[in-house]
């Protein structure tokens, strides 16, 4: 069954996202609108899309203050300005694409695919990968695909997302984290994981490996994020 990727349009002008919508639904794709900056925060603390179309002159928070909050979601900047160094600069930020109104549906459909065609090659893989190899740090191993993690003759077992965060900490043990390049690389498929709720999986994980070896595993770093400790003290 072919999956239904979530986009969502943020754009003010309503002929404009109304013109977008009935484009995209006959393909296949489920959409939501916000008509304002402030609107599309309020959505995302509810829904993590595949992609967002956003336009840059939107009231509330704008197009440009808006795009360092939407990091590891695709981005398609749709915007009337034509400066080739604003477009690049946003590029730069962390926008994925960037098309020029008034564009071609036709176009924007285009890119949309691809930008999702590969970037859902590369979770593809990732998640094979992941699925395919236990971690071992230390005294602790966790199997992604019994989401399961042990020390010794003890286990306990995680959910999705709890497997998927600690075994990117556990990949990078010792070196901090932040909290954006979490949620920007853990899997596609853990979408209740959001910048309000990271902390509390971090403390379901915390509470987990500390029934194992009795010891806090996971070090929160002030205005960084969070780090793994193979040999932390008791």
């Amino acid at each position: 069954m072919k999956r239904q990727y979530r986009i969502m349009i943020i754009e003010d002008d309503v002929s404009i996202s109304d013109l977008v919508k009935d484009a995209l639904e006959p393909e296949g794709y489920l959409v939501t609108r916000a008509y304002s900056g402030t609107e599309a925060m309020l959505l995302l603390e509810k829904e993590r899309p595949d992609l967002v179309l956003l336009d840059l002159m939107i009231p509330g928070i704008p197009g440009e203050e808006l795009l360092p909050k939407l990091k590891g979601i695709l981005t398609v900047i749709m915007s009337a300005k034509t400066d080739i160094d604003h477009k690049v600069k946003l590029l730069y930020e962390g926008a994925s694409d960037y098309i020029t109104k008034p564009f071609v549906v036709s176009e924007l459909k285009a890119r949309i695919a691809a930008l999702l065609r590969l970037s859902s090659a590369g979770d593809a893989g990732t998640q094979e990968a992941d699925a395919a190899d236990t971690l071992r740090v230390g005294e602790m191993e966790l199997d992604p695909s019994l989401l399961c993690v042990s020390f010794g003759e003890q286990s306990v077992n995680l959910t999705r997302t709890e497997s998927a965060i600690l075994h990117l900490l556990m990949l990078n043990a010792g070196r901090p984290l932040g909290r954006s390049t979490i949620l920007d690389r853990i899997s596609a498929d853990t979408p209740d994981c959001t910048e309000r709720s990271l902390k509390q999986h971090i403390s379901n994980i915390r509470k987990k490996l500390n029934t194992l070896d009795g010891k806090d595993h996971i070090e929160a770093i002030y205005g960084i994020g969070f780090r793994y400790l193979e040999d932390p003290e008791s």
